[in-house]
């Protein structure tokens, strides 16, 4: 190699050279998931005024990051960070209900803080609905920073522009797909392996929806994979693992996939051979 590659390389323009590293971002939205849990990293309580100055703290912090990004867009950073900040009791609430699916559909969840301190699918929860309200308010690139930080950790592949209802329950999680312009209603449970995804399409439908809709109260198992903005999975379905689904399905469908299994007597097979 010659010195004109790292000349080249010295002066090309690189954009978000002041944005913070994924990890300062990924460490914020953390300190915000321990405020609001703190049995997720230790059982230490803090006294309230201790808890609304750490708030405070983690509002500038937002502000900081956030303006990084926006200062191109002449958006108050101050008043997005303090208007995420408001909505924090909301944001409480509603996690609140994740953990109770969590923990109401799993036999094997033995209490909300196993849940909390264990679960892959509430870490990604997390990221997701953290990341969904700075996307509501249109902050660029930390959202999407957010929830692949999540994706990293757990396997579950969240955009944050999704749209997800109360009492979400993730089981295993490893390997779910929801796509940008998904809607997911209330008590909605996804296994392990899950694809909510789009069709191929051009470029220039970017912004249409291409992502499917699930109505509440529907369950999906693993492996299965829904395609298309126009597919809607109706209320209260139960659609089986492994199935490839590209229309719409009524609610109150149970929709599965039936492989042929064949089983041989080991004796039979010898014989075979």
């Amino acid at each position: 190699m010659n010195d004109d590659f790292f000349t080249h390389l010295s002066q090309r323009p690189v954009y978000g050279n002041d944005i913070p590293t994924n990890q300062v971002i990924a460490d914020w939205a953390l300190n915000v998931i321990r405020l609001l849990y703190p049995e997720s990293y230790s059982d230490q309580l803090l006294l309230p005024q201790q808890l609304k100055d750490k708030s405070i703290n983690y509002q500038n912090d937002l502000s900081k990051i956030i303006s990084a990004c926006c200062k191109e867009k002449n958006k108050n950073c101050n008043e997005i960070s303090i208007g995420f900040f408001a909505k924090l009791p909301e944001l409480y609430r509603v996690l609140n209900t994740d953990i109770q699916a969590i923990f109401n559909g799993d036999p094997a969840a033995t209490s909300e803080f196993e849940v909390v301190r264990t679960y892959p699918g509430f870490y990604a929860i997390c990221f997701y609905r953290i990341a969904h309200q700075l996307s509501l308010a249109n902050v660029p690139i930390i959202p999407r920073i957010l929830t692949e930080h999540a994706h990293s950790k757990t396997g579950i592949d969240i955009h944050p522009a999704a749209t997800i209802g109360e009492y979400f329950h993730i089981d295993h999680g490893t390997g779910i797909v929801i796509g940008e312009t998904t809607t997911i209603g209330k008590h909605v449970k996804l296994y392990q392996g899950v694809t909510l995804g789009a069709l191929s399409v051009h470029k220039n439908l970017a912004g249409s929806k291409r992502h499917p809709t699930v109505e509440d109260q529907v369950v999906i198992y693993s492996g299965a994979t829904i395609l298309g903005g126009n597919t809607v999975i109706g209320q209260n379905s139960i659609i089986g693992g492994n199935v490839w689904i590209t229309e719409s399905i009524a609610p109150f469908s149970t929709a599965y996939h039936a492989p042929i299994i064949k089983v041989r007597n080991i004796n039979e097979n010898r014989e075979l051979q």
